[in-house]
């Protein structure tokens, strides 16, 4: 089974955080929860229009990027967690 988005939603597959102590002990997703998230984008949907606007996509599969915290809807599929947000959540594409 897989996944296809709609409209402007993008699906994004989660980026496991992790946090460094002072003395190097790292801990995994334990960083802070008011930080964007990380993923790695999986689907794109077509845009078109969205509320009578026309919706450009400009971001790919296979980009890395940052996301509202709080944005979208978490789905896990065969074992692996996903977010499906609007393009709109996305905050910036890292290179």
């Amino acid at each position: 089974m897989k996944l296809v988005p709609l409209f402007d939603r993008v699906v994004l597959k989660k980026m496991v955080e992790e946090e460094t102590t002072a003395s190097g002990i790292v801990l995994p997703g334990q960083s802070d929860k008011e930080k964007p998230g990380q993923g790695e984008i999986i689907a794109v949907g077509p845009g078109g229009l969205v509320d009578g606007k026309e919706v450009k996509m400009q971001v790919k599969a296979g980009d890395k990027v940052l996301y509202s915290r709080y944005a979208g809807s978490d789905v896990e599929l065969d074992g692996v967690k996903y977010v499906v947000i609007k393009q709109s959540d996305i905050l910036a594409v890292m290179e």
